[in-house]
């Protein structure tokens, strides 16, 4: 088993509250790590119908089988359990008693929000990040078949390509969870609207012109891109709200959270595709942010990135705030670093002032050094850009 960082994260949750909760996309390690953290409790997984009749006919019946605690597995099956829960750890008292695996980031965080709140732990589980797959001697050798590959686990632990192993993922996802969330008829329709989302990877979200390329009304693809977000397959990265004496882009920006995943979905099979790729820039962009977020979810923190652009193109990739000041990172697919990279952070400098930490440039590269003020790091190396 390849380490997670989120390990550390989950220990020291248990510690302090009574349930765990690991929320994250379908085959990202959940059930695994959970197991493997918590293996000297018993395991339950509500996808099996017997378990879910008894965990919905009767609660109280199916908890008190477990003396020691659980492992319960896709406990958003059973919305009812949880005001059972919140009862039965306020008796008991102890840290770590329950542990809580979901795929469904609306309907288990809804059911933590509604009858759990303040007694439980999250932990949101992304696909493998660079660091672990370095760590593991696992991570692609070239940028572009990393790019192909994206992070989920099956992917490093089986010996399956990509190419095969994508597209049962996204016909699984779609029979399990879409018809769960959503009265979908059209299958193909919903596969053609997420490839249309994954062509807009890294671009501004323009609902209205997504719902009209798909043939469905704005209000469909606003509740199905919806659904992409519970599921943990995409996220509208926010616009940063401050005004340095300019007129701001308002429109979030999307991003899927597993670059392999969107590969796939725009056809690329192979490195050498995406190495001509006319996506592969936003691709690269794409999986960069996802790293940005695995970062700080594996230590237990919000994503809380933005991005910055005026109304006469100024942009820069990715602004996070950090130590009361401010933080950009712009991002280039690119092996060879160009001057005018350096330029736009430069402006961004200008732009914020005294309140700008000096800007960071990731790209395609493997070269890391400080040049005209601004920090350059390789790919490989994203994970140590602080």
């Amino acid at each position: 088993m390849i380490k997670r960082q989120s390990a550390t994260l989950a220990s020291a949750l248990a510690r302090g509250f009574p349930i765990v909760a690991f929320v994250g996309p379908r085959q990202s390690g959940k059930t695994t790590l959970a197991r493997a953290l918590f293996g000297d409790r018993a395991y339950v997984s509500l996808e099996d119908p017997e378990e879910r009749e008894y965990a919905l006919h009767d609660p109280r019946g199916f908890l008190a089988r477990f003396p020691e605690g659980a492992v319960i597995d896709e406990a958003q099956r059973c919305p009812a359990l949880f005001s059972y829960l919140q009862g039965l750890v306020d008796a008991r008292g102890r840290m770590g008693d329950f542990i809580l695996t979901g795929s469904q980031q609306f309907g288990l965080r809804s059911g933590i929000s509604q009858s759990l709140a303040g007694r439980v732990g999250l932990v949101q589980l992304l696909p493998f990040s660079l660091t672990e797959l370095k760590e593991a001697g696992k991570l692609p050798e070239s940028l572009d078949g990393a790019l192909c590959q994206g992070g989920y686990p099956p992917l490093f632990d089986r010996e399956i390509p990509p190419p095969l192993w994508f597209p049962n993922y996204v016909a699984t996802y779609v029979e399990r969870d879409v018809r769960q969330l959503l009265a979908v008829r059209d299958l193909d329709l919903f596969q053609r609207f997420v490839k249309l989302c994954a062509a807009r990877t890294g671009q501004l979200l323009n609902l209205s012109a997504l719902a009209a390329d798909c043939g469905i009304s704005q209000t469909a693809a606003r509740e199905w891109l919806s659904v992409l977000e519970t599921s943990y397959l995409v996220m509208r990265l926010p616009p940063y709200f401050r005004n340095f004496g300019k007129r701001l882009v308002k429109t979030p920006k999307l991003y899927f959270l597993d670059v392999g995943l969107a590969a796939w979905l725009l056809g690329i099979r192979d490195a050498e595709t995406m190495n001509t790729h006319a996506l592969r820039g936003a691709l690269f962009e794409t999986w960069a942010v996802s790293e940005l977020v695995k970062q700080r979810f594996n230590a237990g923190q919000p994503a809380e990135l933005y991005f910055w652009r005026d109304n006469v193109g100024h942009e820069v990739d990715v602004v996070f705030e950090s130590r009361s000041k401010l933080q950009a990172i712009e991002i280039k697919s690119g092996a060879t670093l160009v001057p005018d990279w350096l330029a736009a952070a430069r402006k961004w400098s200008g732009f914020a002032g005294e309140e700008a930490l000096p800007p960071c440039l990731v790209y395609g590269g493997d070269a890391a050094y400080v040049r005209e003020g601004t920090r350059v790091f390789g790919w490989r190396a994203i994970d140590s850009m602080q």
